[in-house]
């Protein structure tokens, strides 16, 4: 299988925060955020493996910044690894300054998908080659956390999680 790169899964979905998706204090949900990125995401994972795919896990969300009524949001998502049946999906979320349109860095989210079959079967993805510096140190640290979820989750011994056994020698 011919490996393929985050550039091929880029997946930008750009959108206005409405009345209806802020909380009382005129801040966006953070549900409606995390269903933005599933979508952008999930669609990020469909480009790369080309398959039906479906959302494993949410590894980490961090809700850096408030989102306010009005903003325009913009999820970025790009596979960050692909292992077996799997893959990790890195999005940065970005909003515009109303006055300068200059983006900022509101949000990151890390989620797996898996890759199935029409049974719901997982089968296997291409390899991801990481090209920009970027790239590289989140394929790497992606091996780690693949590690870390599987040890947490007893599907790993610890022992054998040497990525992880690495950071502490």
């Amino acid at each position: 299988m011919e490996s393929r790169t985050s550039l091929e899964s880029r997946t930008i979905i750009t959108d206005l925060v409405l009345p209806s998706e802020t909380n009382p204090i005129g801040n966006m949900f953070g549900g409606e955020l995390l269903a933005r990125m599933d979508r952008a995401a999930g669609i990020a994972a469909r480009r790369h493996s080309r398959r039906v795919v479906v959302t494993a896990s949410v590894n980490h969300v961090a809700f850096n910044k408030m989102i306010p009524l009005g903003s325009v949001v913009t999820v970025e998502a790009k596979v960050s690894r692909a292992f077996k049946s799997s893959m990790e999906v890195f999005m940065d979320v970005w909003i515009e300054d109303r006055e300068s349109g200059m983006r900022s860095k509101a949000n990151e989210a890390i989620y797996t998908f898996v890759a199935v079959d029409e049974m719901g079967s997982p089968v296997p993805i291409p390899p991801l080659k990481p090209e920009t510096e970027l790239e590289k140190e989140r394929y790497e640290a992606a091996l780690r956390r693949r590690q870390l979820s599987l040890v947490l989750a007893k599907k790993m011994d610890p022992k054998d999680a040497t990525e992880l056994k690495a950071l502490f020698q």
